[in-house]
């Protein structure tokens, strides 16, 4: 198997653990099926479909229609699933890390390849990465993952960022991608292994002492 295969291999399961994402959401909030699949939908294809608006290039589920059947039968397989199983939520999040990873590298190496800027190819990246999950949580009424403390965003932006030095300092553009993917990977899973977190924002009381 080739690089490019394998890497197109790993983009397919992305997409179907983060449409199982969105449907643990939904599940969460209650919805029928439609409602499900719809917010399955958004969370797996929301991050590459922005990308490409902004990239000014066909989207590519439009180009691409397995990956539409591949959502909505997972999410259909899932929903049916969930109702008599107990849902391997540690394995989901493993595997959305996977997603993370990839999908991150995916969206920067599309805009390197159009030849955009270092600053815009991370944050193509990160795009692909994150913005599925926050269409996803603004959807279902939560505060999105990525303006929580937990370490998401940070790992994508850290992949990406180290995927445009690769690409720049690297004998080729699949040992970048490589270190990319073990990077965020990496760091999401040791996240949720450890708990680690960000700092928190949260202003000191002193203004308010001050003031009394």
């Amino acid at each position: 198997m080739t690089f490019l295969n394998a890497i197109y291999y790993l983009d397919l399961l992305g997409t179907v653990v983060f449409a199982i994402t969105g449907l643990l959401a939904a599940s969460r909030k209650q919805l029928d099926l439609f409602g499900a699949i719809v917010l399955a939908m958004v969370t797996a294809v929301g991050g590459g479909t922005l990308r490409d608006l902004i990239l000014d290039v066909p989207v590519f589920w439009t180009q691409q229609t397995i990956y539409i059947y591949m959502i909505v039968t997972s999410a259909v397989f899932m929903f049916i699933y969930a109702r008599y199983y107990d849902v391997p939520v540690r394995l989901i999040l493993i595997l959305d890390a996977l997603g993370l990873a990839v999908f991150t590298v995916i969206g920067a190496q599309k805009a390197f390849e159009l030849g955009f800027s270092d600053p815009i190819v991370i944050m193509t990246g990160v795009m692909t990465g994150v913005v599925g999950g926050v269409i996803r949580d603004v959807l279902a009424g939560e505060v999105p993952l990525i303006f929580r403390k937990e370490i998401y965003a940070t790992a994508s932006f850290l992949g990406a960022s180290v995927l445009v030095l690769g690409f720049h300092y690297l004998p080729s553009r699949e040992l970048a991608s490589i270190l990319a993917i073990v990077l965020v990977f990496g760091l999401r899973v040791l996240a949720i292994q450890k708990n680690y977190s960000l700092p928190v924002f949260a202003p000191s009381n002193r203004s308010e002492n001050r003031s009394e």
